[in-house]
Formats: structure tokens, sequence, C-alpha cells
């Protein structure tokens, strides 16, 4: 058990500097491209990792702002964390100095509320602020609570904090929530590995990082099962043992780069991708008159045949996997801009998703932002340079891939956006031929 004594907090993460990607657009992508680790992996597995005192050994782990920050919470509450070598991670929790997880840190990112969960559960305390993120709409943790209250914890919130307890151990319940929720299906699956008895939780997120976790919990030696598709058990263990785990390639920056080439008219091939992941992407390709060929690791997108009035505009809608992920729909909003005719968008996750769209517009794109979840584009448009500002992490990337197909020089402000989920993202584009360059923000 942590010690008793007075909570203490010593996290405090430097502000990083403005930063501005200085885009010459109007050359094609050619070349290959390696595909990173999956952030909506990673940080879960982290988190997985303070539910034993053994050691996890993570590789393929993406280099990004997310992973330092949740990283540097760890670190904070007393958990070792080695950092080997690129990519690589080493957790070791044998135990933590401090149950806390305060504002600041919370406030950097959403995704640090996943602790609530394990750390609830090995340690049977834990008080963790209402936690921040992108400005895409709400996203109530209410699910996360009412599932660790399922599972018998005792939560109260008070001034901006859940402060909950395990009076001696969780216990296994039915945890129903009342919409597919893909982190609180991870917090509950995470909580119940320790908890006393089984546990069926439903309905249980799909996603591909959902199925990741699960093969590292059992790795672990926790008994965790999908007996259906929308449906996870878990029977409880008093212990759970330290492991080894690769995470799997980030579906979310394969689409980036699909999209990339396809409204460059560029070439190229993409390693570490997982084509059975993105199938409701290379729906939308297909009907969009776009190829793509899928090998066992890889894909291949050749569009320097294509020309903007070559594509189909095709109506598209976000939905929980296995539909068309909400982190996907900002780059293919972009590709529509390319294709010929009037193309609807749906979001149908988070209600201020497309918000951004008023930013595309900046560089030339044509646009009817009709209400907080529908738009039209029409297309196919020439972009133009311009300058535009980034409000999220999907949006920064997508205007990025607008700037890089448009003809002359774009400046897009808010880069710190980026940098959060994406790996290199300019390393990786110079790479392929794009004239980007990372630059001080002075605006």
């Amino acid at each position: 058990m942590a010690d008793a004594r007075p909570f203490h907090w010593e996290f405090t993460p430097e502000a990083p500097p403005p930063e501005a990607f200085r885009i010459e657009g109007g050359r094609p992508l050619r070349g290959t491209v390696q595909v990173s680790g999956a952030k909506n992996a990673a940080l879960k597995l982290l988190a997985a990792a303070v539910l034993t005192g053994e050691r996890c050994r993570f590789e393929n782990v993406p280099e990004i702002e997310d992973v330092r920050v949740l990283t540097e919470v760890l670190a904070d509450l007393g958990v070792v964390v080695d950092h080997p070598e690129h990519g690589v991670y080493e957790i070791a929790a044998g135990d933590v100095d401090w149950l806390f997880i305060p504002l600041e840190a919370a406030a950097k990112m959403r995704a640090s509320f996943i602790l609530f969960g394990p750390l609830l559960a090995r340690f049977g305390r834990v008080i963790i602020s209402n936690p921040g993120g992108d400005r895409i709409g709400r996203r109530p943790v209410n699910l996360h609570v009412d599932a660790m209250r399922a599972l018998g914890a005792e939560v109260e919130y008070r001034n901006g904090y859940y402060y909950a307890q395990a009076p001696g151990r969780l216990r296994g319940g039915e945890v129903i929530f009342p919409q597919v929720t893909v982190m609180g299906t991870e917090n509950a699956m995470l909580a119940a590995t320790l908890a006393d008895g089984h546990t069926i939780i439903r309905p249980a997120a799909q996603e591909p990082e959902v199925d990741d976790l699960i093969l590292f919990l059992r790795e672990m030696g926790a008994d965790v099962q999908r007996t259906a598709p929308d449906t996870i058990e878990v029977h409880g263990k008093r212990r759970l043992r330290g492991g080894r785990h690769s995470v799997i390639p980030d579906r979310i920056e394969t689409g980036t780069f699909l999209v990339a080439a396809a409204i460059t008219g560029g070439k190229l091939t993409l390693e570490n991708a997982a084509c059975e992941h993105v199938e409701a992407l290379l729906e939308i390709f297909t009907r969009a008159g776009i190829p793509v060929a899928c090998g066992r690791t890889s894909l291949e997108i050749d569009a320097t045949g294509l020309r903007p009035g070559d594509l189909r505009a095709t109506d598209i809608a976000s939905a929980p996997y296995p539909g068309l992920a909400t982190d996907v729909m900002p780059p293919v909003c972009v590709l529509l801009t390319q294709a010929n005719g009037t193309s609807r968008v749906h979001e149908t996750i988070f209600e201020d998703r497309i918000e951004w769209l008023a930013e595309l517009r900046k560089l030339g794109a044509r646009i009817d932002i009709e209400d907080a979840r529908h738009a039209s584009i029409h297309g196919a448009t020439r972009l133009h340079g311009g300058e535009a500002s980034i409000s999220d992490l999907r949006a920064g990337a997508s205007l990025i891939l607008a700037a890089l197909a448009a003809d002359g020089a774009s400046l897009i402000h808010g880069a710190h956006h980026v940098h959060r989920g994406y790996e290199n993202i300019d390393r990786k584009f110079s790479r392929l031929g794009a004239g980007i360059v990372r630059t001080a923000d002075r605006s």
C-alpha cells in the first residue's frame, strides 16, 4: 500500500514553445514511410503496467508528446520508467509514492484518466482530476466512474477531483454502458483484472487498440476474453506478472499518409501497416476511385495517374469500429475537397469535431458547415496557400495535408497539437519530398 502521508505533487510540465509549420505545397509525395506504433494503444498499455510490481517492456512505442506526458505522470507517482532506446519503454510499478493525478497532468492529456481503473484496482484508492484534452466536444468520464461503482468502488466528486476507494478489493460485476466508449471499456477491463470474481462488460468497444490491450493483459496472466463482438468477460486474479509487448501500428497515421498520397498525386508504400484495421477507410477510397493495394504488413497507393476531377464525391459518417474512425474523419474531409461533386459529412461521435473546417476554408476549400455535426464539401477545388490555425490533433494533421496539396506557401499555426499524436510528422513528410519545416510561431 502506498504511503499514507498527505498527497504531494511535483509534476511541473513546461508549456511547449509555440511552433508553426511552413509548407510549400504542390509536390507529389513519393517513397516509403514507416507507420509508428498506435498512440491510442500505447497509452493504455503503459497504464496497464501499474497493475503489477514486475517489469513490463513495450516496443514500437511512438515517440510523441502524449507518451512523454504519461510517462512523466507515472514517474512522478513513483513508478520506475526507463527509456533504453528509441520506441522502447520499461515500466516497473513496485509501489507508488502518491495516488494522486492532479489537474496539471489531466489538463494536458485526457488519456491520463486511464490510470483511474488500474490504480484503484491495485492500490485500493486514487484521487484523479477531471481530464482535459482536445476541444472537440464533451467527452464525459461519468461512464468510467459508473463502471468503477459497478465494481464496488466508492466514488465522490469534489472541487474538480474524483475521490475513489475500494474497501478491501474491487468486486466483479456487470458493467453496462449506455453507449460504446473505448476508454471506458479499457478502464473497466483494467480494473476488473484484479477484482474479486467475474466481470461482464457490454457493449464493449471493438477497436483494434482494445484487442491489443487484451493481448497484453493475457501476457500478464489476466483472464480476459472477448466472448462476443460487443462483450468482454474478465475473471479477476489476485496478482499479475510482468510482460513484453509490441504496440500495433497506428491506423490513424496510416489513414493520414494514404490521404497525403491521394491528394498530392503521389505514390507511397506504408510499412508496418495493418490493412485489416483500415477497411472502412479503404472502402471510401474505393468509392472515390483511388486504388490501394494491401500486403501482409504494408499498403501501397499509387495516385500518380489521378487528377482531382477523377475522384468521385462520397458521403461519410463516423462510427465506432468497425466503422469509420472519428479520428480519421478530418483527413478524409481534405480528400473530399478534391472529389468531383458534393460530399456530405456526418460526425456522430464528437459534437464539435467539424468546427475546424472553417480553417480549411482559409486554404480555398468550399464547405458549408450546416450544424455541429453536418457539413457539405464541394469539389473538386484547387486549394491555395494561406494561413490557418490548428485547434486539435487530428485537425492539425489535416491542415498539413491541405497545405501539402495547395498551390503556394502556407503557414499553419499550433504545431504543438500535432506533436501530441504524430511522431516526427514533418520529418516523415520531408523524406517523401514535401516542402515542410517546423519553425517558431511568432503570431
